[in-house]
Order: structure tokens, then sequence, then C-alpha cells
């Protein structure tokens, strides 16, 4: 029977961690508390049902998942460091880097948690943690940084009723334990739930057509055609051109035109002209500065 070793202690591969009294207070205290956990989920999700929320409401529920749910304390949490969102130490030790978006922003979108994990990576490289996870409040996925990539270390809905024992791996004592089995863990995206699949086929949600940068739908954007080619112009501003017509130019005078014996000439100003015989009152000039005389120094 093969043995692995875990800081600390010995523990054998067969028998995992199912035998650990860690394992079991960890998994009593994840069922206890998950329906709970939902209520609060719930009502701190009504902020992005009234308008677009901020990553802070992902944050709190974030919070509420490890403090409430797991075992970890507010003591544990530190925000903002060296730009990091989350980042969960114990006794000095920094265990988990956690990069959270706005609620929704992951969980249908494969660029953006690619995005975010490739964030999570940059920060947790320059802090020196091995492993790091992305949440958005309805989903949630750690891994840890291995040589050439990541190795999965749990996957878990926020959403789903029943609880999830795999959060274990991300409580105070599963996060510095290696995962020998990652079956279930690997990243996916979410299945759409039985509302928002209604409103799609109802038209209200047009995810369809989506941002290819910012995996944005198309109604959150609007269509400018170019300036100097009509033909681009969308159809409402078309009619609007076509019923206020744009009035026409004059075209300027050519050469020839100014020429011209009835062509107006420009009138000057009369104390600009003077009268016949009577050189113009230089002084007398509004239209021009009088001269000033150099001065000569002594």
């Amino acid at each position: 029977m093969g043995w692995t070793r875990g800081p600390g202690r010995y523990m054998s591969s067969r028998r995992g961690v199912e035998h650990l009294a860690s394992y079991r207070r960890c998994v009593e205290r994840i069922r206890s508390s998950w329906p709970a956990f939902l209520e609060a989920r719930a009502l701190r999700l009504e902020e992005a049902r009234r308008h677009r929320a901020a990553e802070k409401v992902a944050e709190n529920i974030v919070e509420d998942l490890f403090t409430k749910v797991l075992d970890w304390s507010l003591a544990d949490l530190n925000h903002q460091i060296e730009g990091a969102d989350i980042l969960l130490t114990k006794h000095g030790i920094k265990y988990l880097l956690i990069e959270t978006k706005r609620p929704g922003g992951l969980a249908w979108h494969r660029r953006a948690v690619e995005k975010a994990l490739d964030q999570a990576r940059q920060y947790a490289a320059e802090q020196r943690v091995r492993c790091i996870a992305v949440s958005d409040g309805f989903m949630l996925y750690a891994a840890d940084l291995v040589a050439g990539g990541l190795r999965d270390r749990a996957f878990v809905s926020l959403a789903q009723q029943e609880p999830p024992l795999d959060l274990w791996w991300l409580s105070v004592h599963g996060i510095y334990r290696e995962r020998p089995d990652t079956q279930g863990a690997e990243l996916h995206l979410l299945p759409p739930s039985p509302v928002e699949r209604e409103e799609r086929e109802e038209g209200v949600e047009e995810a369809a057509l989506l941002h290819p940068k910012y995996g944005l739908p198309a109604r959150c954007f609007a269509y400018v055609g170019h300036a100097a080619r009509p033909a681009t112009a969308s159809p409402m501003e078309a009619s609007m051109r076509n019923a206020y017509p744009r009035p026409s130019r004059p075209s300027s005078a050519t050469t020839a035109e100014r020429r011209s014996p009835g062509f107006p000439k420009r009138i000057r100003p009369w104390c600009c002209s003077g009268s016949p015989g009577r050189p113009p009152a230089w002084g007398a000039c509004r239209f021009r500065r009088p001269a000033r005389r150099p001065s000569t120094g002594s």
C-alpha cells in the first residue's frame, strides 16, 4: 500500500481523506451552513437584478463562502494585496489567491475565465502563491500552479442545492494537501438555468452574438455609421436624412467671375478710400493702426 507525504504527517493514498477528523468536521459544517449561504447569496444578487452589479457583490459572496461555509476566519482574509482581490493567509503563510469578477461575468464565458486565470497567475507569481481561484458569485474554480500549467483542485457551482463537499480541498486543513484525484474538478462552463433559457427563447437575452473581446451581448453596444459613407448609416439615420435634407452650399466664385464687370466689388471704408483729389486721412482711419515712429536714442 502506497503512502504519500503531507505537511507533518503521512496519510494513505488508498484510504484518502474521508477518515480524517478535519474532513468529517468540515463536511458537517458545509452541510449545515449551505442552506443559509444560498439565502444570503440570493439577497446579495438582488443588486445584480436591479442594475449591473460591481465586483464587490462577488467578493461578498466569496467571503461568506470561506468564512461561514468553510472554516476560515475574517482575520485570514486580505483585500487588494498587490492587485489581488482576496488573499487567504494563515499564520503568515499565503495559501490561496482569489480573483473575483462581476456576477455572471465568468460562469458562461470561457474567454473571460481564461483572462481572469492569467491575471491571477500573474499576481500569484509575484507574491509566490501556489494556489489560485476565480469566482463571479455563480461559480468558483481553484487550481494549483505547477510547472507548465494548472492542476485542477476544485470546481463548484455556488447555485446548486446539494452541498458541494469538494470545498474541503479549499478549507484550512485541505488547501495545503495535494489532491490525488481531480475527477469533477475540471474547469467547465455552467449550463443556463431554466429562467435564463426561457428569457433567451422570448428574446429578452440576446446572448447569441457576443463581443469577441469583452464577451458582452450585442444589446450593450450602439451602431454608429461612418460619417463619410452614407451607405453605412442605420435605417433611422437614412430616414431622418431624407426627411430633413441638408441645405446645399453655394459654390465659390471663380477668378473669371470675380473679374467680370457685373460681379459686386468689395466696398472699402470711406476713411481709407478718401475723396477725389484728396488723400485718405491716415490718422483718422478706424481700420488701420497708426504707424509707430522708430525711437531714436540720444
